[in-house]
C-alpha cells in the first residue's frame, strides 16, 4: 500500500491529437470525451490528485469534483499565460494571433491566453482566476512542443512576471513557470515565482538561487520519452521529435544539480495527446535516476507540499484524506510496477473505493 499518487504536471485538456485539435478538426464532444477518459485513466493508474498546468477550463474541474465523471482531485491554472506568439501559442503561421482565443471551448478547454504587455497580462490572469484557476502558470522560455520558439528563447520580463505573482499572492496562491533555460528561471525567481516546470538546462548557480528562495522544481521525463518514441501518437509532427533531441540527458543532469543544491523536487509526467494511460512511467523513469523510494516520495509527500495540500494528501497518517493505492506487488522492489495501471488493483480516494480489480 502507498499513498495515492500525485502528478504535478498534467494536461487533461490536451487528450486529443494535438494538431487536429488546434486546427478545428475535432468536435467539442470528442474533446470532452477524450478529457474525461484521460481523467479516469489517471485514477486507474493510482493518481488520486493531479495539477493541471494548462488546457482545461473550470467546468472540467467542477464536473469531476461533482462526481459526474471519474477522475482525480484536480487543481488547475486554467489557460497558460504566454507572451504574444510565445510558447503556448499554436496558431497557424498565417492566422492572426488575435483569433487564437477562438480555439477555446468555454467551460471545457482553453490552452493559453496571450499578453503583449504587463497590463494585458494582469487582465488575463484576473480572467483566469474568474474562470476557476487556483494558481497561475506562465511560459517564460520557449519549449519543445511548438513551432514559434526555441528552448533558448526567454519570454516575459521580470516586471511582467511580477504582475502575475502579485495577482496570485493577493489570492493566497502562487505562480509556477514553464522554463528550460537559466535566464528564464532567474527572471522568474526574481519576480517571486514559487515553482519551475522542466528546468532542462538548470546550472549550479541557478539551482542554488532556487534553493535560497524556496523555489521547487518539477522535472518531466515521461513526455520527453513520449516525444522521442511516440510523437505521431500524440498527434504531433516529426519536428517535435527533432526539438526534443538531447533534452532527456540535460534534464537528468539538471535533476542531479537540483538535488545537490537541496532544491525541493517534485514529479510531473506532462503527457500530451491520447496516449496518457501509462502516467506512472514517470515514477519508473525517476526511479532509474534516483531510487524507487525517491520517486515515490516525490510523487506523494513532496508533490503535496508543492501543490499546497500537505495537510490533506501525500502521506498515510491520521487526519489526512484517505487516498491509498494497493499494488499487486511491491513497486519499491520493482519500479516497473508503477508504469502499468493494471498493477494498481485497488484505488481509494478520500475514503471511497474508486477502483477495485481484485
Amino acid at each position: 500500500m502507498t499513498p495515492g499518487l500525485v502528478d504535478a504536471h498534467v494536461h487533461l485538456g490536451l487528450s486529443s491529437p494535438i494538431q487536429p485539435q488546434f486546427s478545428f478538426q475535432i468536435s467539442a464532444a470528442e474533446i470532452a470525451a477524450d478529457i474525461f477518459a484521460t481523467a479516469g485513466a489517471a485514477l486507474d493508474a493510482g493518481f488520486t490528485t493531479v495539477r493541471d498546468t494548462g488546457g482545461i477550463d473550470g467546468g472540467v474541474v467542477t464536473t469531476i469534483a461533482n462526481g459526474k465523471v471519474r477522475g482525480p482531485r484536480v487543481l488547475s491554472c486554467g489557460p497558460v499565460q504566454c507572451q504574444t506568439g510565445g510558447h503556448g501559442y499554436f496558431g497557424a503561421d498565417w492566422e492572426p494571433s488575435e483569433l487564437w482565443s477562438a480555439h477555446h471551448v468555454p467551460g471545457l478547454c482553453a490552452l493559453s491566453m496571450m499578453s503583449g504587455n504587463a497590463d494585458e497580462l494582469r487582465s488575463n490572469v484576473r480572467e483566469a482566476f474568474r474562470r476557476g484557476a487556483t494558481f497561475l502558470k506562465l511560459c517564460v522560455t520557449g519549449g519543445v512542443v511548438g513551432a514559434h520558439d526555441r528552448l533558448t528563447d526567454t519570454q516575459f520580463t521580470i516586471d511582467e512576471i511580477s504582475v502575475a505573482v502579485q495577482e496570485a499572492a493577493s489570492r493566497g496562491t502562487y505562480v509556477t513557470v514553464h522554463a528550460h533555460n537559466n535566464e528564464g528561471i532567474r527572471n522568474a525567481i526574481q519576480a517571486g515565482a514559487r515553482c519551475v516546470e522542466h528546468g532542462t538546462d538548470l546550472d549550479e548557480p541557478t539551482a542554488a538561487l532556487m534553493a535560497a528562495h524556496g523555489v521547487a522544481l518539477v522535472p518531466t521525463f515521461a513526455v520527453v520519452d513520449q516525444l522521442l518514441h511516440h510523437s505521431a501518437a500524440a498527434g504531433l509532427g516529426e519536428s517535435s521529435r527533432e526539438r526534443v533531441a538531447g533534452v532527456r540527458e540535460r534534464m537528468a543532469e539538471a535533476l542531479h544539480t537540483a538535488k545537490a543544491a537541496d532544491v525541493r523536487i517534485g514529479l510531473g509526467s506532462d503527457l500530451i495527446g491520447p496516449a496518457q494511460s501509462r502516467r506512472g512511467e514517470e515514477l519508473t523513469l525517476r526511479a532509474r535516476l534516483e531510487t524507487p523510494m525517491d520517486a515515490l516520495v516525490a510523487a506523494t509527500k513532496t508533490n503535496a507540499e508543492i501543490l499546497g495540500l500537505s495537510g490533506e494528501v501525500g502521506v498515510i497518517a491520521p487526519g489526512m484524506q484517505a487516498d491509498l493505492v494497493l499494488w499487486n506487488r511491491n513497486p519499491l522492489e520493482d519500479p516497473e510496477v508503477f508504469s502499468d495501471p493494471t498493477n494498481a488493483v485497488v484505488v481509494i480516494q478520500a475514503g471511497k473505493i474508486v477502483k477495485d480489480s481484485r
